[in-house]
Order: C-alpha cells, then structure tokens, then sequence
C-alpha cells in the first residue's frame, strides 16, 4: 500500500465511524451513504478512494467532472454533481452524472432532461434548499417557498427523477439550527413527493448535525482527501 493510499484509508475509516456513531446517537437503524468529494484533487485519488471501497463521487466542477469520470469510467463509480449549475451547461452535466444535487431553479429543468435523453439516460435530482434568511445573500438554492412549483417541474420531466434535496448550512451560523430548518421544509416535502426521500446535508465538519436532523447522504471532501491542493 502506498502512502497516499494509506492517508486515504485512514482518513476514511475515520470518517466511516463518524457516520456510524452519528447514527447511533440519533437513534437510527438506516444507512447514512457517504459521498467523497474529490474536487481539485486527481483521478489516481479517485482510483484509490474505488479501491477502498468508495462507490459515490462528489464534484463541482464542471469541466473536472468529465474529465475525470471519463478517464475512471472502468470503475463503475456512481457521480454527483454539487456545484452550482449553468444552464449552458446542465445538458453536458446529465451526461456523466449519475444524480445532480444542486438544482436550484426551473430554467435547468429543461437542459438536464433533454440531455439525460440524449443520452439515453435517467438522471438523479435532488433540489438544493436555501438555508438563508429571506432577502440575504445566499450562495445558492431555491427559497423553500417556491420548492414546490420546481419538484413539480422535475416530477414531470420524462428523463429525470426526483429523488429528495440537498442543502448547506449557512456561513456563520450553528449547523445545528439550519438543519432543523431543513428537517421542517423537509416533511413538508415529503407530504408531497413521499418517494422523494434522499436528504443531502453535511460536509466535513458538520456532518453530525446534519445525521441527527435526518441526512441520508453526507457530503465529504477535506477530512478525508486532506487540505485542497493548490490551484495552478
């Protein structure tokens, strides 16, 4: 075993048990599924991180996705795109991507079902929430006040399916209390769409918080690849 596949494997492990305590101290008995984020890093990390056993990629970037989920397409790898999303580009996205989790409005609706059909595909959504008061300036997501018109739009598309939501905790504010926001937009949610139940929530340093308010899937990227690489 290398070094960095040693790092790896460590730094993994650590994390598992995380999730696994998170769990336990919530009460659960389901699965918390972890998606490693490999953004910026490269895609001999991502053949490592397969051969540990991760099955769920996290990306950001457009262009890097592809590049990378071209070049490890032999591994089978389930990809999720979490970047925020440009309309230009929703097509390409549906391309390679497995579940895109930061649709946030209903101009991608379109783009990301014609190019799942193009390729003859059903893709993933998940709708990304905005945690952030009214009127602030937010980083992305649809106010939960107009999440119901755009889960219809998606329900409807013939190539895509609605599978649940994604979110962030605000900057500068207790993850704690966002994700008990996102609980309550949530079962409302779930009147609605019941099948729609994956909830996406969590980074590295708040994915505890994120377990206990109901995530299915938990977002990780640093506490387990390590500090971000420079960009050159």
């Amino acid at each position: 075993m290398t070094s960095r596949e040693q790092f790896l494997s460590e730094r993994l492990a650590t994390v598992r048990a995380r999730i696994d305590d998170a769990v336990s101290a919530a009460g659960r008995t389901d699965d918390v599924q972890l998606i490693v984020v490999t953004k910026y890093f490269p895609a001999s990390d991502v053949r490592l991180l397969a051969g540990l056993g991760v099955t769920e990629v996290g990306e950001n970037r457009h262009q890097e996705a592809s590049e990378k989920s071209d070049e490890c397409a032999d591994l089978g790898l389930s990809w999720h795109y979490i970047g925020g999303l440009q309309s230009n580009k929703a097509a390409a996205v549906a391309r390679y991507a497995s579940v895109v989790q930061s649709v946030d409005r209903p101009k991608l609706v379109a783009p990301l079902d014609r190019g799942a059909g193009e390729s003859g595909r059903v893709v993933d959504v998940l709708l990304q929430v905005s945690l952030d008061d009214p009127g602030a300036d937010h980083r992305a997501g649809v106010l939960p006040a107009d999440l119901s018109a755009l889960a219809d739009q998606v329900a409807a598309a013939e190539h895509l399916r609605l599978r649940g939501l994604m979110a962030v905790a605000p900057l500068g504010e207790e993850p704690a209390r966002a994700f008990e926001r996102l609980a309550q937009v949530r079962a409302s949610f779930l009147s609605d769409h019941p099948q729609a139940r994956v909830l996406s929530a969590g980074m590295s340093g708040d994915l505890e918080e994120a377990v206990a308010h109901g995530a299915t899937h938990v977002r990780v990227g640093s506490a387990i690849l390590g500090p971000r690489p420079p960009i050159l």
